[in-house]
């Protein structure tokens, strides 16, 4: 079963680049380490709102241990106007829908 990392936050400066920099790199040594490769969103409405999301990982205590070890040496939390709020969800099982079943809008 593999786990879906959805981490929001808010900044203070939505247009912090530094902090973008901080946050790529960190994702990419992350992608380098556990093979799962991160993307950073900015909420649309509130691009003070910021989101990185990990999915299919397969080994999420391993995942986990990396993840908050990289955000600690890339000094992210320090950066942030509030705290990272880190949510893990699964898929539900289940049967899929046909693509021909969802109607087009």
């Amino acid at each position: 079963m593999s786990v879906g990392y959805y981490v929001w936050y808010r900044v203070a400066d939505a247009d912090d680049r530094e902090l973008e920099q901080a946050v790529r790199g960190m994702q990419a040594r992350l992608a380098c380490r556990t093979g799962v490769a991160g993307r950073l969103l900015k909420r649309r409405d509130a691009p003070a709102t910021w989101m990185e999301v990990y999915e299919a990982v397969a080994e999420p205590a391993a995942f986990e241990r990396v993840l908050q070890a990289l955000v600690d040496q890339f000094d992210i939390e320090v950066r942030l106007a509030d705290r990272r709020h880190v949510e893990c969800f699964v898929e539900s099982p289940g049967a899929a829908v046909p693509a021909c079943a969802v109607k087009e809008i």
